[in-house]
């Protein structure tokens, strides 16, 4: 099996204008396209499109309802003149846990059928309930994981930094018995916030699972309560409410 669990710490370091920084544990699910109606089988505290303890819903990612999402995912990705020719792709994001979803960040690894990796699609989401999706690649050539893609910001996620002349630089590691992804936030040219994530793999079992679930507690919750007491937490150190930005009117940034 390629799925497994992801464990390991999230960390943000805001420079400016207001300091903050913070680091917690973390966990997620990494799961092989391919490999969702055996796992579904084969493990009692994981269902695939039903409820469980934890479970995993095409509806919640991609085109959001409830389609396959390998033609989803096929599709984009042709757009951008990128053939995976059968190759995996494999979702490290949340799971629902107690049927509570919440997606900050699920990224999308795409592989040709020859192993090479050939784009990373981050789909985006805020606490308000927008999404936005960013796809880096090559155009079709195998994808560099000591490179740095950029993207121009176009999707509003921190209601303290401004979307307009922002870009963002990514620094991934190939997923294996660990992974790393560092983003760079930039406006006006100047860092203003470094976000990463240092991870650690094991397989993925109805003990692992059951294990994150009484260390950790339902990790979208637990991320999404993170986000509001952070939110607080810039207030009090003076930080400027910029409000809501609508989305852009395409979904995907290619």
């Amino acid at each position: 099996m390629n799925s497994r669990i992801y464990t390991g710490y999230v960390t943000h370091q805001r420079t400016g204008p207001v300091r903050n920084r913070f680091r917690y544990r973390i966990y997620f699910t990494y799961l092989d396209l391919a490999e969702l109606g055996e796992l579904d089988r084969t493990l009692r505290r994981f269902s695939y499109n039903r409820a469980g303890v934890f479970s995993f819903h095409d509806r919640d990612h991609g085109p959001r309802d409830g389609s396959a999402l390998r033609p989803w995912i096929d599709g984009l990705l042709a757009r951008a003149g990128i053939d995976l020719d059968g190759g995996a792709v494999r979702l490290l994001t949340f799971p629902r846990v107690l049927g509570f979803r919440f997606y900050p960040v699920s990224l999308w690894y795409c592989f040709h059928r020859d192993g090479t990796p050939r784009a990373v699609l981050a789909e985006v989401h805020n606490t308000v309930g927008d999404r936005h999706n960013y796809l880096l690649h090559n155009g079709g050539a195998p994808f560099d994981w000591s490179g740095s893609p950029e993207a121009v910001k176009a999707f509003w996620v921190s209601p303290f930094i401004p979307v307009g002349d922002a870009r963002y630089v990514f620094h991934f590691t190939e997923p294996g018995e660990t992974l790393s992804l560092s983003l760079l936030d930039y406006v006006h040219g100047e860092l203003v916030l470094t976000a990463s994530l240092d991870l650690a793999a094991e397989p993925l079992t109805d003990p692992a699972l059951m294990r994150r679930l009484w260390r950790r507690g339902p990790m979208s919750a637990v991320a999404f309560a993170l986000i509001l007491w952070q939110f607080v937490r810039l207030l009090s150190k003076g930080a400027r409410f910029l409000g809501h930005t609508p989305p852009p009117a395409e979904e995907t940034s290619l």
